[in-house]
């Protein structure tokens, strides 16, 4: 049997556990582009192994700013989108993803409060550390998501009680609602936990399964995304029943298709992925046109440190490096470089930096966003490096490793280059 444990509201409820005061009243967490990062102000940042939609990885103070300091731009004008609403908010018609703007129109006495990434982080590991006393086996889905497998540590007939006394402890220990959904697969719990919202339990035994999903639309369940959703309309297939109808249909489209066919129908969905190998690693930041492209360059480099950081941590060897510009009018550039080097934050910088320059076709355009990416991770001793620059890149990356070891100690912002500098 599977569990799916889904922190109701997370960072709305997170906020509640320091605060009595935002109790029963509509409160909203919103989100702007973390921009500080490129200001020449002293701050200890640091990063966080947690990730996922609106959450950042690197953690500053935003949660001690008031809502003029932080939602409020130099021009007077109201920024940011909301990250996460309470259901006294969802009442008034707040939504994910809505403009903080439109959300005090339809809910003037709305309490906005900026984001507090530490708080979030150190409860989600205290939530993992909780979970991983009282099951097998868990998954960490995402920063407020869940999975555990409990198949052989409890019957049938005891895990709803199990569930239960695990969402009270969970309440007891760290002042947090969650909804649980219970089934004999991973992602039919997963499924099932919509239906155990708010703050509650739901349990579908195996032989009633099929009836509790016929009817469920097609866009309820996980994994199957707005593209395949139309693609799924046009065989006349709305809902999860249909999908169960037509099982040729699903088996002609290969493996995508058998994939999503198992998971409807709860075949071989019995596995948790307990540790997840990155396929890349990336940071972007959206911001107001700028045409200067010597600071435009700047926060390239300081992109390229924090990414560096964020390799370094991971512990991989990228060789694909790659980087979008966004400018006004939606219009982009993008490109990559393949190197056959050992990473190291000279280099990596040097590159990105390169990589820019020759990719900005439109110096005219003001840039509204960069994004930068490495991938293509060399698997240790199953990889041969250029050999007439290997030791220098040694030495190199033994100095990227200890300037690593002081930034995870005293933050990210304790080393920088001169480049990194604004020219006040």
């Amino acid at each position: 049997m599977f569990l799916h444990l889904d922190l109701d509201c997370f960072f709305a409820s997170a906020h509640r556990t320091l605060d009595n005061s935002l109790h029963n009243i509509p409160i909203a967490v919103g989100g702007r582009s973390n921009l500080n990062i490129f200001s020449s102000k002293k701050e200890v940042r640091k990063i966080s192994s947690n990730s996922g939609a609106f959450v950042s990885t690197i953690l500053t103070n935003e949660g001690q700013k008031s809502f003029k300091d932080y939602f409020v731009d130099q021009d007077g004008r109201i920024r940011g989108i909301i990250t996460t609403c309470s259901y006294e908010a969802r009442d008034y018609g707040v939504k994910t993803a809505m403009t903080v703007n439109e959300a005090l129109r339809l809910c003037p006495h709305l309490k906005m409060l900026a984001p507090n990434y530490p708080l979030y982080h150190d409860l989600s590991e205290k939530l993992k550390a909780l979970l991983q006393k009282e099951m097998p086996l868990i998954e960490q889905f995402s920063i407020d998501e869940f999975f555990g497998d409990v198949t052989g540590y409890l019957e049938e007939d005891e895990v709803e009680e199990f569930a239960y006394k695990l969402k009270q402890k969970v309440f007891d220990e760290l002042k947090l609602p969650i909804s649980i959904g219970i089934a004999n697969t991973k992602f039919l719990s997963k499924l099932i936990t919509e239906h155990a919202k708010p703050d509650g339990v739901k349990f579908v035994p195996k032989d009633k399964i099929a009836q509790f999903t016929k009817d469920i639309p097609i866009k309820e369940f996980p994994g199957i995304g707005k593209a395949f959703q139309e693609k799924l309309s046009g065989y006349a297939i709305k809902t999860l029943g249909d999908i169960k109808k037509n099982r040729e249909l699903f088996c002609s489209w290969k493996k995508p298709g058998i994939d999503l066919y198992n998971r409807v129908c709860g075949i071989r969905d019995n596995k948790l992925t307990l540790e997840r190998e990155k396929k890349s690693i990336g940071i972007g930041r959206s911001f107001d046109a700028i045409f200067d492209r010597v600071e435009i360059r700047r926060r390239v480099i300081i992109l390229s440190r924090y990414l560096c950081f964020l390799v370094r941590k991971a512990n991989v060897n990228p060789l694909t490096y790659a980087i979008k510009i966004q400018y006004e009018y939606k219009v982009k550039s993008k490109n990559y470089i393949n190197v056959n080097r050992i990473f190291n934050e000279t280099d990596f910088k040097e590159a990105m930096a390169k990589l820019f320059d020759d990719n900005d076709i439109h110096p005219t355009h003001g840039v509204v966003q960069l994004s930068i990416t490495v991938s293509n991770f060399a698997k240790t001793n199953e990889y041969t490096y250029n050999l007439f620059e290997y030791e220098g890149d040694l030495k190199k990356k033994e100095l990227t490793d200890q300037v690593q070891k002081l930034r995870t100690k005293f933050g990210i912002d304790i080393i920088k280059s001169a480049s990194e500098l604004k020219n006040d």
